[in-house]
C-alpha cells in the first residue's frame, strides 16, 4: 500500500510561497502591460516579501533556535528551509533588479524619471535643494553614535542612512552615525511633475549640512526588518485589549531578521551596523536599486501619467440590487450573489446603513476582520448603536497588521454602546457574516450576508470575492447560533446547515472528497482557494486521484500538493491565476454532492481548518450555483493569467499554442460591463438573470 505520508509527495510551504511571489514579480516583466502597472507589481512583490521575512522567516529562526528538527509533511528542517530561502532570494534578486531597471528606463522614454540627485540638471537640483531645507532639514534626525550617544532604537521596517565621518580639524579620527528618515516623509521626492528622486539621494547630498564640521567619507541607505509576530497568552489576559496593545509595542522590539543595504556599502559601515543588529550574514541583502520598493505606489499614483496604467474598472450594480426598492424586500424575494470586484460592494454597505436607519431594526450582528480606515460600515454600526439598535460586533483584534486599526474601531463601537466581542480564546475569528433582525407585522425577519472576503470596500475593488445574501430560515437559525457561540459560553455546539471550523469544515470537505471517490472516473472535484497546505486534505485528494476522480485545483498561492506523480496524482491539475485582481474567493465544487458547490472564508490550511472560526456555505440556489461553476470553468480554461504547477514544484506559464486567448479577469470584467449596458439601454425591459446571461456568453466557452 502506498505511504501517502512520504515527504517526497509534498512541496515545502515556504518554498511554494516564494514561487507565488515570483509569479507576482513575473507580472512586472510582461511587455503588454502598461509601464506603471508593471511598476505596481514590483511594489506588491516587495511588500509581500517584507511580510514573509517578518513572519515566516522570523518563525523559522525561532524554530531553529528552539532546536526543532522537522516542521512539515515535507520533513525539511528549519535550517534547511532557511538555506533554501536565502539561496532562492539571492538568485531572484537579479531578476528584481533587471525588471526595475528596464521599467524605469522605459518610463524615461515616456517622460517620467526616477533618478539620483546627481543625475538632475542644475535647475532641478536647485529645486531639490530648496525642498530639502524647507521640508526635510527640520524633520530628518542626524544621530551620532559614540560612548555618550547610544545606538538608537529602530522600529520594524525603519529606513535610514548610515554615515562614516571624519572631523574636518582631525581627519585621522573616524566617527559613525546615521540619519533617520521618518516614514511620514515621502519615499521619493517629487521635484516636478515628471521627476522623482529617492529621498536618501537628496539627504546624502546634504549630509555635511546635518553634521556641520564633519566630512562625509561614506554614506549608505539601509533598512531593517524585525520579527513582527505577536504571541499573546490569552489565558493570562484579564483585559485582552490591554494585552494586545502591549504586544503591538513589543512588535517594534522584535529580533532583527534582515538587513537591506545599498550595493557597494563601505565594509566598515556594514560592520558598524551589524555590531548592533547581529543579523546572520546571509540575511544581509545588497541592492543597487532603491530600497523599499513597496513605496512605488507613490509613483504609480501620479495622475499626469494615468495613461500608463490600465483603465480602472468601475464595479457595477446589477439586478436585483439596481432597482429602487428596499434592500430588505430584495433579500426577502430572492437569494442574491455578488462577484467582486466586477460587481459593486455598495449593496453590502447599503444593507448595514439601511438597517442602522430603519426603525424596524432590532439587531445587527457581524464579524469584522479587516476594514478600511474610514469604514462606512463601521460608521453605520456606530449610528445604529446610538439609535438604540442592539449592535453586536465580533472585532478580530488579532488580524495581523490590522490590530491597531481594529483597536480604534473596537473602542469607537464600545463608546457608542455596541456589544464588542474580541473572539474566542485560542482562535482567530475569520468568518465573514452579518445578520440583521427586523420586526415586521409583529414577526421577526432575518437578513443574512455571507462572504469569502472582508467587510472592506477598498479591497473589494481589487480582490476577487463572492458575497451571498439570503433570508433562508435554516441559515438564519445557524447565524443566530453562530453569534450565540461567539458571545456566550458554548460547548460542542454545531451548526446544522452551515459548516463551522474548527469542528465541521474539515470533516465536511474530507467527507465530500470521499463521496466523490465512490463515482471513480465519473467524479470531479474543483477547489479554488488561496492556499492548499493541510496534509489530510492533500492525502484525501491523492486517494481520489488514485481512484480515477478528476481534480482541478485553482490555488493562487501556496500549494503543498504535487500533481502528476504517476499512480498518485495523475488526475490532478493545479493552476494559479495571477493578474490584475487578487484572487481571494474560496469556492469548492463536488460534482455528485447535493448541493454540489460551496463558498467559504476558509482556505485549505491547518490554521483555517483547525485553529480559526470559519464558515462554509452551501449554495442551493441553482442559478447562483451555476454561475459559480461557470466562473470555475472559465478560470480552468484561462490560458493568459494561468500558471501550471509541475511535479517538481516549479510553475510554468500555460502554453495556449494556437488557442484563442482566454483572460478570465478581462472576460469577467467585459461581460459584466456589457450586461450593465444592456440593462440600462431600456429601463422598461425586465432585467435578465445574471447566471442565464453568463451561461450564454460565447467568450467563456
Amino acid at each position: 500500500m502506498t505511504n501517502l505520508n512520504n515527504p517526497k509527495y509534498y512541496i515545502n510551504r515556504e518554498l511554494s510561497w516564494l514561487r507565488f511571489n515570483s509569479r507576482v514579480l513575473a507580472q512586472s516583466t510582461l511587455k503588454h502591460l502598461p509601464l506603471l502597472e508593471r511598476l505596481k507589481f514590483l511594489a506588491i512583490y516587495a511588500t509581500n516579501l517584507d511580510e514573509f521575512y517578518m513572519i515566516r522567516v522570523a518563525g523559522l529562526k525561532q524554530l531553529f533556535s528552539a532546536r526543532v528538527v522537522e516542521s512539515g509533511p515535507d520533513r525539511l528542517t528549519p535550517l534547511q528551509q532557511l538555506r533554501e530561502i536565502r539561496a532562492y532570494l539571492n538568485r531572484e534578486k537579479n531578476e528584481l533588479v533587471r525588471s526595475y531597471k528596464e521599467i524605469t528606463s522605459l518610463l524615461e522614454k515616456e517622460g517620467l524619471f526616477i533618478q539620483e540627485y546627481n543625475e538632475l540638471d542644475t535647475e532641478l537640483q536647485k529645486k531639490a535643494d530648496d525642498y530639502f531645507f524647507e521640508h526635510l532639514f527640520p524633520i530628518v534626525i542626524p544621530i551620532a553614535v559614540d560612548s555618550t550617544h547610544p545606538f538608537p532604537h529602530l522600529n520594524n521596517l525603519s529606513f535610514a542612512l548610515a554615515v562614516k565621518l571624519t572631523d574636518k580639524d582631525n581627519q585621522t579620527e573616524t566617527k559613525f552615525g546615521m540619519v533617520r528618515i521618518s516614514r511620514m516623509l515621502p519615499r521619493f521626492v517629487q521635484v516636478d511633475d515628471e521627476h522623482y528622486i529617492p529621498i536618501e539621494s537628496l539627504v546624502e547630498r546634504h549630509i555635511e549640512n546635518l553634521f556641520p564640521g564633519f566630512i562625509a567619507r561614506s554614506v549608505s541607505a539601509f533598512r531593517v526588518t524585525r520579527n513582527a509576530d505577536i504571541v499573546i497568552e490569552e489565558e493570562e489576559a484579564d483585559d485582552f485589549m490591554e494585552i494586545l496593545e502591549q504586544g503591538l509595542k513589543l512588535r517594534k522590539k522584535g529580533a532583527f531578521v534582515r538587513l537591506e543595504i545599498q550595493s557597494g556599502a563601505d565594509e566598515e559601515i556594514v560592520e558598524f551596523l551589524n555590531a548592533h543588529f547581529k543579523i546572520f550574514p546571509r540575511d544581509i541583502y545588497e541592492y543597487d536599486i532603491p530600497l523599499n520598493l513597496g513605496t512605488l505606489w507613490q509613483i504609480v499614483g501620479n495622475q499626469h501619467f494615468a495613461h500608463l496604467t490600465l483603465e480602472p474598472n468601475k464595479p457595477k450594480i446589477l439586478p436585483p440590487f439596481e432597482e429602487n426598492r428596499s434592500i430588505f424586500d430584495t433579500i426577502e424575494s430572492t437569494e442574491a450573489m455578488l462577484v467582486h470586484p466586477y460587481e459593486s460592494f455598495e449593496p453590502v454597505t447599503r444593507l448595514i446603513q439601511s438597517a442602522a436607519k430603519d426603525p424596524k431594526t432590532l439587531s445587527i450582528r457581524m464579524t469584522l476582520y479587516r476594514v478600511e480606515k474610514n469604514s462606512p460600515i463601521v460608521a453605520a454600526l456606530i449610528d445604529a448603536a446610538n439609535n438604540g439598535v442592539q449592535v453586536t460586533v465580533m472585532v478580530e483584534l488579532k488580524a495581523r497588521f490590522d490590530e491597531e486599526n481594529n483597536l480604534v474601531w473596537a473602542k469607537s463601537l464600545e463608546k457608542a454602546g455596541a456589544h464588542v466581542v474580541y473572539g474566542i480564546s485560542g482562535f482567530k475569528v475569520h468568518a465573514k457574516i452579518t445578520q440583521v433582525i427586523r420586526k415586521v407585522d409583529n414577526k421577526l425577519k432575518f437578513y443574512i450576508h455571507l462572504a469569502t472576503g472582508n467587510y472592506n470596500g477598498a479591497t473589494a475593488k481589487i480582490y476577487s470575492d463572492v458575497s451571498f445574501f439570503t433570508s433562508r430560515p435554516e441559515i438564519a437559525t445557524d447565524a443566530t447560533t453562530f453569534f450565540h457561540i461567539l458571545t456566550g459560553f458554548a460547548k460542542k455546539q454545531r451548526l446544522k446547515y452551515l459548516s463551522m471550523s474548527p469542528t465541521q469544515i474539515k470533516p465536511k470537505i474530507l467527507g465530500l472528497i470521499n463521496d466523490e471517490i465512490a463515482h471513480k472516473e465519473g467524479g470531479h472535484i474543483i477547489l479554488k482557494a488561496n492556499s492548499l497546505v493541510d496534509q489530510d486534505v492533500i492525502k484525501a485528494l491523492y486517494k481520489a486521484s488514485m481512484a480515477g476522480v478528476k481534480i482541478d485545483l485553482i490555488i493562487r498561492g501556496i500549494c503543498c500538493l504535487k500533481p502528476g506523480i504517476k499512480g498518485i496524482s495523475d488526475n490532478i491539475n493545479v493552476i494559479s491565476i495571477v493578474g490584475k485582481y487578487l484572487e481571494h474567493a474560496r469556492i469548492y465544487y463536488f460534482k455528485h454532492a447535493k448541493p454540489n458547490i460551496f463558498i467559504s472564508s476558509a482556505d485549505l490550511m491547518p490554521r483555517n481548518l483547525e485553529r480559526r472560526i470559519e464558515l462554509m456555505t452551501p449554495i442551493e440556489n441553482e442559478k447562483l450555483a451555476h454561475t459559480l461553476k461557470e466562473i470555475l470553468d472559465l478560470q480552468i480554461a484561462d490560458n493568459e493569467l494561468s500558471w501550471q504547477l509541475k511535479e517538481d514544484g516549479e510553475y510554468i506559464k500555460k502554453d495556449r499554442g494556437d488557442e484563442k486567448a482566454i483572460n478570465s479577469h478581462n472576460i469577467l470584467e467585459s461581460y459584466i460591463n456589457k450586461l450593465y449596458k444592456s440593462l440600462y439601454k431600456d429601463r422598461t425591459k425586465k432585467s435578465g438573470n445574471l447566471s442565464r446571461k453568463f451561461n450564454n456568453a460565447t467568450t467563456i466557452q
